[in-house]
């Protein structure tokens, strides 16, 4: 016999893989390696900032950096200053904070087109598994398991299962969008 709670649970599976790939996307965070390419010119030769201080992310949009050595600070706060990273660092003593400025509009865009992409094969494979179903109907009709007219009846509900779960897609796509532009 016919299952329709199977191909509604498979559905139920992919939205949940696209939830979770949409989750982990994150949106304007701080992040160490941010710095790995700021080299600075300190004992005669250029180093990477991770060998001069220790580096920590201590809020989503800041990050640290503890200088070891007093003399070397105003060479650091130079080399981040020269960088194309676009950040302004606060010198307090030994330590420098470098807030992380909000997402600019290219990147969100960028992340609004992932999401959109990520959302489609979402779908895609939600229209497969009603594919699927639709074949398994077709060959119950053949073998004459059930009449055209559940067929039809059948083909119906998967086809309203699928339009809910293609709802489903699309309200987290623009809820996830809204989170990007908003933040």
């Amino acid at each position: 016999m016919f299952d329709e709670k199977s191909y509604s649970l498979k559905m139920d599976k992919a939205i949940e893989v696209f939830s979770r790939e949409i989750s982990s996307l994150r949106t304007g965070r701080a992040n160490a390696s941010m710095l790995d390419l700021i080299k600075v010119d300190v004992y005669g030769q250029q180093m990477p900032i991770n060998q001069i201080g220790s580096i920590t992310t201590p809020e989503p949009r800041m990050i640290n950096i503890q200088v070891w050595d007093a003399n070397n600070v105003s060479l650091v706060d130079a080399a981040i200053k020269k960088s194309d990273l676009g950040l302004n660092p606060q010198i307090d003593g030994q330590l420098i904070r470098l807030p992380i400025p909000e997402l600019n509009e290219e990147r969100r865009n960028e992340l609004k087109k992932l999401i959109k992409s990520i959302g489609e094969k979402c779908k895609v494979s939600i229209r497969n598994i009603r594919r699927d179903a639709n074949e398994e109907l077709k060959k119950l009709l053949k073998s004459k398991e059930i009449s055209e007219d559940d067929e039809k009846i059948l083909e119906k509900n998967i086809q309203l299962i699928t339009d809910n779960h293609i709802k489903i897609v699309d309200e987290k796509i623009s809820a996830k969008e809204k989170e990007i532009m908003t933040i």
